[in-house]
């Protein structure tokens, strides 16, 4: 099919990268299919809303520059999208780039999704350690020094 994007224009995407938030995400709750693209640079993912064109996040999987990141969701949550093992989620960060500033990720609100089904949701983690602003290149940089 193909969906008009913020970042490439209009592409041809695959059904299988489609991925419903039954919930939305935390300030965009009407918003419930996005597709997962790859972005042009790696490591990060492009969340594409299939509603809203200008509506598309930057991802990256958060365990790359914080090996010791630990998502602690209980398992009424993460049966809410058929998650019975956690080998079958895929977790994700929201990236923030501003302009004038270090790129930043929500490591607080993590993005959980089902690979099964391709069903997410955004959790909200209580531990203290996780904010919704870690500099990732500062904290690349720390894991590549130990």
């Amino acid at each position: 099919m193909k969906l008009a994007t913020k970042a490439y224009g209009l592409i041809e995407v695959d059904e299988r990268q489609k991925i419903n938030f039954p919930d939305g995400l935390f300030g965009f709750e009407t918003i419930r299919d996005y597709v997962l693209l790859d972005a042009e640079r790696q490591p990060f993912f492009w969340l594409q809303s299939m509603e809203v064109e200008q509506v598309a996040f930057v991802l990256v999987n958060p365990f790359l520059f914080r090996p010791d990141y630990e998502v602690n969701i209980n398992n009424e949550e993460l049966a809410e999208i058929g998650i019975h093992s956690p080998e079958r989620a895929l977790i994700f960060s929201i990236v923030t780039i501003p302009p004038d500033g270090p790129m930043t990720a929500n490591l607080q609100g993590p993005l959980v999704i089902n690979r099964d089904t391709r069903t997410g949701k955004q959790a909200i983690l209580s531990d203290t350690r996780w904010k919704t602003k870690h500099d990732v290149m500062a904290e690349l940089a720390a894991v590549r020094k130990s």
